[in-house]
């Protein structure tokens, strides 16, 4: 009873919240997000020892300076996010499709108009969290997208419906491979977001990764392969804040052609690049090596 008032009482609290959010332009809310990310950054010093250790372990060519800049840096993107996401219950349509634009749609209509199903990789790149939003406005396509659910139920209700609102069906990780068999007779859009660290060390992919050996989740691939689903990047680019671009390129249209691991580590490939390119705006504060490869590999 009392953890059923608790849940409750959360619930009623994130309501609240995101009614604030609501009411907010977006000029305020990034200014209420500069406060946030010192408050992360500065006063709770949010994984710093985690975000730093990371940062230093890694091939990146930082100075001292730099990676200090890189670490403020990150606090305000993941702020962003944040406030973004909780944004994100009540942006319109219309505001949406001008803040997250996908640049090259086309690359996903040639499979839809070929009636093949298709599998978009990301990471926790850009804003990932409008991705599910996004994808179904700019696509004909059956959308699903793989989440893991809140521990709070009456919050990951919310988060279902609001994430859902434009026709994406969420979908639970632990069920992914029924959710593709279910979807099998009709052309669908897969969204994987795939730079978690993997809970399975024995069938991971391992390669080198920001110079450290990193193990990659083997699930993407592995759809690919046995449904034969042609595999699309999808990279998300902050233009300015609170405007993204999605910019699509195909790893590959005949997976089952492929060597065992060769998707993942073109995946590996352009996420790396991308991370380079930007690395404040991927997710430092995740533990992504706790897991070493295993024994003889």
């Amino acid at each position: 009873m009392f953890r059923t008032i608790i849940r409750y009482s959360g619930a009623f609290l994130f309501l609240l919240l995101l009614g604030f959010i609501a009411i907010l332009p977006f000029p305020v809310l990034y200014g209420i997000s500069n406060f946030f990310s010192w408050l992360l950054g500065s006063v709770f010093k949010y994984r710093r020892k985690i975000i730093e250790d990371n940062l230093i372990k890694s091939d990146l060519p930082l100075s001292d300076d730099e990676r200090a800049q890189t670490i403020n840096a990150y606090y305000r993107n993941l702020s962003d996010i944040i406030l973004e996401g909780l944004k994100s219950f009540s942006m319109s349509r219309k505001t949406l499709i001008k803040r997250h634009n996908v640049l090259n749609p086309e690359v996903l209509n040639q499979f839809y108009e070929q009636g093949k199903s298709v599998i978009v990789v990301t990471g926790h790149i850009g804003n990932w969290e409008w991705g599910s939003l996004s994808a179904g406005i700019f696509t004909n396509y059956n959308v699903v997208a793989f989440y893991s659910p809140m521990r709070n139920k009456p919050i990951d209700k919310m988060m279902r419906w609001s994430r859902s609102r434009f026709g994406t069906i969420l979908s639970p990780t632990k069920g992914t491979t029924n959710t593709f068999a279910e979807n099998k007779s009709k052309p669908t859009l897969y969204l994987m977001a795939a730079d978690q660290s993997p809970s399975k060390v024995t069938s991971a992919h391992w390669f080198n990764f920001l110079g450290r050996t990193t193990g990659f989740l083997h699930g993407p691939e592995k759809h690919a392969r046995n449904n034969n689903y042609p595999v699309v990047f999808a990279d998300i680019e902050r233009i300015k804040r609170g405007y993204y671009e999605l910019k699509l390129s195909v790893l590959t249209e005949t997976p089952q052609k492929t060597e065992h691991g060769e998707i993942t580590k073109q995946y590996a490939t352009v996420l790396e690049d991308y991370i380079r390119r930007h690395p404040d705006n991927w997710l430092w504060s995740h533990r992504r090596w706790k897991r070493k490869p295993p024994e003889g590999y």
